[in-house]
């Protein structure tokens, strides 16, 4: 009976550590405050390659409102780039990008949507729905960095958060708009 008893506190003690025996990476984040960090040098890298991908996109578009929407976001996305500078500054990390798989990926559908349809406004329906599944991921990403730069208490940088928020808001909402003012009408009767 008193080796059931013994056995007993080492069950117990391995339910404590759900973890045990599983590998985590060296870089693996440590709190909200890692996670904060490294989702920050994730949306960092993801703002560099759109400063890349935009101009493609640019360059593939026919329609003069599709045309001047992208290049307006376009300077957006270059001074959020210096905006996520400043958070690093601020939060005194150093600047560092680490790669985005989900913007890669969407990037990559966005070139491959563009390089299977025709030149028109069957290709500019495509941007904008590439452009659109960008903006969401921004929205979903800056409106959590928000929420956990309120929670860290990190009052200094959420409004420059806000501001890029807003930014991809607004350029959702301008997307929207122009596809179905214009460009999803047109491409149904093209």
């Amino acid at each position: 009976m008193a080796t059931k008893t013994k056995s007993a506190p080492k069950k117990a003690a391995a339910k404590k550590q759900p973890n045990k025996g599983m590998k985590t990476k060296p870089d693996a984040a440590q709190g909200l405050r890692g996670l904060f960090e490294n989702e920050l040098k994730d949306i960092y890298w993801a703002e560099k390659a759109l400063t890349k991908a935009i101009p493609k996109m640019i360059k593939n578009a026919t329609s003069e409102e599709l045309i001047d929407a992208l290049t307006g976001h376009l300077s957006e996305t270059e001074e959020q780039v210096t905006r996520i500078e400043e958070v690093f500054e601020v939060i005194e990390v150093k600047a560092q990008a680490k790669k985005c798989e989900a913007m890669a990926g969407l990037i990559k559908e966005a070139e491959e949507i563009m390089s299977e349809t025709e030149k028109g406004v069957v290709r500019d329906a495509g941007i904008i729905l590439a452009a659109q599944k960008v903006e969401h991921y921004e929205i979903a990403t800056y409106g959590t960095l928000v929420s956990f730069a309120r929670i860290l208490g990190e009052d200094k940088i959420v409004s420059l958060l806000v501001e890029t928020l807003d930014e991809e808001k607004e350029a959702d909402a301008k997307l929207t708009e122009i596809a179905e003012a214009i460009i999803n009408v047109e491409a149904a009767v093209d």
